[in-house]
């Protein structure tokens, strides 16, 4: 039952209507990512053969190979309540089971923040974080890394009541009272929702859940993608994970409007303080989807007068939300998802449902595949550069080789000699380079060592902890603008040293490189450069949403105490997440900006001395001119194809998405 798409519905000339333009550029997009791991897989073969591999590359490699096995293209769904946003997920992805899965009514259905993804190590299961983790310290991501404070409840996908049933706990709500839901900043006095939830026994609703994740084997959540299903305003506000990770995180971002309704004081207080910001690096992905379209729809009127009403919504719509009428895409979820439970292509095309997982499938996935191609670059771009060097420098080498040793046919032994001689001359000279090199090679160390120092995570600790000093007895919108003053200051100026001394650090190395490849032929290598421009970026978006959430209507008519330090929490949190990514970068590069010309170096002596020895063995007879010529003319086709081997991944790196099946 789980694997019927609605794939199967023709029109009337037999051509599928509702074949999944999603399914196909998600299958091509696997296609490219299993070739390349293939790719490095073979790469990191022919590292441990030739001796090229430390145990730190060889970790750098596994941990690349991981993350990229385990990539998912991430969709973040976000609306006010009513505006039939979990109606959208069933018809997109529950319509195989001919019904409605995830509780979709009037009203607040989806209570808590909710993931619906695939990993095949897991059971199809709901794993339910209870809400009162709120009180503690830890993060949602946190707490992802210790199943042991999750209620997992299993999903039997052969029948879909036994489904809808399970599904329906993430709606969950309990009463408490006032004083327990002001403790888990849930409830305010001044709470502009509170007279929504308060009734005659001063107890109010709460969710039962903090956070849901449903593992279920959908043909699409199987090929990598992933959906977070996130609730209302008073949610985004009362946990700043969303806005703060979650949402920036997300790959599309998908804001849904109800047609009926068209954007709403609170609709577009949700796009301004947490779409906007959390999609200021990504606005490719920004899509707001204008639902409802149906009840647009009138019998009496002509499809003309009906699509012309549409597109004045649709209109209207991007010219408030300040976006581009393309951004805006109008469909009814609704309709969608009974036209797949009917195979009705008639009313499939009329709810537009396809042209949005077009939008996904094209423009998004495709940003995807450019955000992990520049990853897998950044990772071990510079490594597949040097080894691509090593391989041209081995080459030269040995063809130089094969030209001198095919020119002493009828070579008397003094010319041998004299040649030898000239030999460890050079031997004799290069020697020396290589040991003002290692003087050269200390220094920089000594100068990394101190570049290191600025991104540790010692020291942003102690920045973390000089803030909430800052703050001390003054967690209240204004403490918060103190406290974040503070950080920022203290971020900018550590990024700003990182960003000064990788300059040093960089044109120290270019004259090394520069130095050996004029002196003594050795293959010219561009070291990668480095910068902390993502990081800083991140930073400076984590300002902004900082602000934004501070100067939001909630929080300046509630000043929520339990708010404002989760918030800081979950500052803290991301931005040790961002110092250590940036560390973690930092330390790579450092390493790996001199790897290329210490083999090169290396290896040249080493070409040198068997330069010798061979001379030494053909001057005293003790090898066969033509058997050591063959034996070079092999050395030469190989080193050809392993530089073939190079050029052809790196080829498949930056190669473009392919367009699908």
């Amino acid at each position: 039952m789980m694997e019927r798409l609605a794939a199967d519905i023709t029109d009337e000339e037999g051509t599928p209507l509702t074949a999944n333009p999603l399914a196909d550029r998600l299958d091509a997009y696997g296609d490219w990512r299993d070739r390349l791991v293939a790719d490095i897989n073979a790469y990191q073969s022919w590292l441990a053969q030739e001796g090229l591999s430390d145990a730190e590359d060889e970790l750098r490699i596994f941990e690349l190979l991981d993350s990229v096995k385990r990539d998912k293209l991430s969709v973040a769904m976000v609306a006010e309540f009513s505006r039939g946003k979990t109606e959208l997920i069933n018809a997109i992805f529950f319509s195989d089971y001919n019904r409605r899965l995830l509780p979709s009514t009037p009203g607040r259905t989806t209570m808590c923040p909710t993931e619906i993804q695939y990993e095949k190590e897991l059971d199809p299961c709901i794993m339910l974080l209870p809400i009162e983790t709120r009180k503690t310290a830890l993060t949602i991501n946190e707490y992802k890394h210790d199943l042991v404070h999750w209620s997992t409840l299993p999903l039997n996908t052969e029948s879909a009541d036994d489904m809808a049933d399970t599904l329906r706990e993430i709606i969950k709500t309990k009463k408490v009272a006032v004083a327990d839901a002001r403790s888990l900043g849930l409830s305010h006095p001044d709470d502009i929702f509170a007279d929504e939830s308060v009734n005659k026994n001063d107890k109010v609703d709460i969710p039962v859940w903090r956070h849901a994740i449903i593992n279920y084997p959908h043909p699409l959540l199987k090929k990598g993608l992933s959906i977070l299903d996130t609730p209302g305003l008073n949610a985004l506000g009362t946990e700043p994970e969303l806005t703060l990770s979650m949402l920036p995180n997300a790959h599309a971002v998908m804001f849904v409007l109800a047609a009926d309704t068209g954007v709403t004081r609170t609709d577009l207080e949700v796009w301004n303080s947490h779409v906007r910001v959390a999609t200021r690096n990504h606005v490719a992905g920004r899509i707001a989807v204008l639902n409802k379209i149906d009840t647009l729809w009138d019998e009496i009127e002509a499809d003309e007068t009906i699509s012309k009403s549409i597109n004045r919504q649709v209109e209207e719509t991007a010219r408030v939300l300040n976006v581009k009428k393309q951004s805006v895409f109008p469909v009814s979820a609704q309709k969608g998802l009974l036209a797949k439970i009917k195979d009705d292509p008639t009313l499939l095309r009329r709810s537009r449902l396809n042209d949005l997982e077009d939008k996904i499938s094209s423009d998004v996935l495709a940003a995807k595949h450019a955000l992990l191609r520049e990853k897998i670059i950044s990772e071990i771009g510079g490594m597949i550069q040097a080894t691509a060097a090593l391989i041209e420098s081995r080459l030269d080498s040995t063809s130089a080789e094969l030209e001198q040793i095919q020119s002493l046919r009828g070579k008397s032994a003094s010319v041998l000699s004299e040649m030898t001689n000239r030999l460890r001359e050079q031997k004799a000279h290069y020697e020396q380079e290589v040991s003002n090199f290692d003087v050269t090679r200390r220094m920089l160390s000594d100068q990394i060592k101190i570049l290191l120092s600025h991104m540790s995570l010692k020291s942003l600790d102690k920045l973390i902890s000089d803030t909430r000093y800052s703050m001390q007895g003054s967690w209240t919108t204004q403490g918060l603008r103190k406290g974040m003053e503070v950080f920022f200051h203290g971020t900018t100026k550590r990024m700003e040293r990182v960003n000064r001394d990788t300059k040093k650090v960089k044109d120290l190395v270019d004259s090394v490189y520069e130095r050996f490849h004029k002196e003594h032929g050795l293959a010219r290598v561009r070291p990668a450069s480095f910068s902390v421009l993502p990081y800083r970026s991140e930073f400076k978006r984590l300002n902004i949403e900082a602000e934004t959430f501070r100067n939001s209507p909630v929080m300046v008519m509630t000043e929520q105490h339990f708010v404002i330090k989760k918030f800081f929490i979950t500052l803290g949190s991301r931005a040790r997440d961002t110092f250590n990514d940036c560390n973690r970068a930092t330390k790579s590069w450092a390493r790996s900006i001199l790897t290329p010309i210490y083999t090169q170096i290396r290896e040249h002596k080493v070409m040198i001395e068997r330069r010798i020895a061979n001379l030494e063995k053909i001057k005293n007879n003790h090898v066969n001119l033509d058997q050591h010529i063959s034996s070079l003319e092999q050395s030469v086709a190989n080193l050809k194809k392993q530089q073939e081997m190079t050029r052809r991944m790196l080829a498949r790196l930056h190669q473009g998405l392919p367009r699908g099946h």
